[in-house]
């Protein structure tokens, strides 16, 4: 099974403030707002949902195709990639640009102040799906290059490529038809539980007008688990208690990838949700997106602890 990821590329680089925010910002002179904040140094990782995505499908033995654009600096990213494992042959560099980053300072009470860059995301990522067999191929469109999550959802309508349709927190820049378009003929729409509403809100769609575009709502709610709606009813999936909890960020990308795992392995819904849950609680033990190891067997005795014994495919 041939998986594409597609989505972003980018650095998180990570700063920690040794104080609070709001002791250094005047109320009554926020109109003029100039503050310079001492950082206790910069943490640089890993990160973008397509990487993301990727990184957490190659502890699980899969090697996705991701489809994203990088930018000059790509250098370190791009020998992380390739010490997984992974092809590249879907990234585009963009040498005019810079790779997307986020700069992120987080103070003493958790406050955060970021500042993304799109760089190189601003481009398209141009993949031509040459000698692809539809009925061996899955795909997930993920928040990245606008224009790519256009091109990329018509291409697998077009091609008869199974694909979800990750909106994430691309939905504010889209209007309701276009949210539409896109997910109408999805495998499944996939979103937490604030972007369900605002992809709502977007299209004026209820529930039973979403599942009208496509069979499957997948709702993920951090600790409180997911919920996948159909047309026959609705299935809860717990949350899989993690070790510890340093870092949340990642576990939906982690989710998403366990998903794809599952359905590469011809697995029902329920059972695909389960290896998401389980993928996503390694990802919560380590801080940052691309931290967390594992191997396979862990993974199936985590699954077995949890949900008792792993599906027949899980030896294939």
């Amino acid at each position: 099974m041939r998986i594409f990821v597609s989505g972003s590329l980018a650095y998180d680089r990570i700063m920690d403030f040794p104080g609070r925010f709001a002791d250094h910002i005047l109320p009554e002179k926020i109109h003029i707002l100039n503050v310079c904040f001492m950082v206790n140094g910069l943490t640089e990782r890993f990160g973008g949902t397509a990487g993301n995505i990727a990184y957490n499908l190659a502890l699980l033995e899969e090697r996705p195709v991701i489809l994203a654009t990088a930018g000059r600096d790509f250098g370190p990213y791009r020998e992380w990639l390739e010490g997984l494992g992974l092809p590249l042959n879907g990234i585009k560099e963009i040498p005019q640009e810079f790779t997307a980053g986020a700069y992120i300072t987080t103070d003493l009470s958790d406050n955060q102040i970021t500042g993304f860059n799109p760089g190189a995301m601003k481009h398209t990522s141009d993949y031509r799906f040459d000698d692809l067999d539809p009925a061996a191929a899955l795909a997930i469109v993920a928040p990245g290059s606008l224009e790519d999550m256009r091109i990329y959802t018509r291409a697998y309508k077009y091609r008869g490529v199974r694909y979800i349709f990750d909106p994430g927190q691309s939905i504010p820049a889209w209007d309701g038809d276009d949210l539409k378009e896109m997910a109408y003929r999805a495998l499944a729409l996939i979103v937490n539980d604030y972007e369900l509403e605002m992809f709502r809100q977007k299209t004026g769609l209820d529930e039973a007008g979403v599942l009208a575009l496509t069979p499957t709502l997948i709702t993920t709610r951090g600790e409180q688990g997911s919920v996948i709606r159909t047309s026959q009813g609705m299935v809860e999936i717990p949350a899989v208690p993690a070790g510890r909890v340093l870092d949340p960020t990642g576990a939906g990308d982690a989710y998403r990838a366990g998903l794809l795992k599952g359905l590469a392995l011809g697995l029902d819904w329920l059972e695909a949700a389960r290896m998401g849950a389980v993928l996503a609680s390694f990802s919560v033990e380590q801080q940052g997106t691309q931290e967390h190891r594992l191997e396979v067997p862990e993974f199936w005795q985590r699954y077995g602890e949890n949900f008792g014994a792993a599906p027949a495919a899980a030896n294939r």
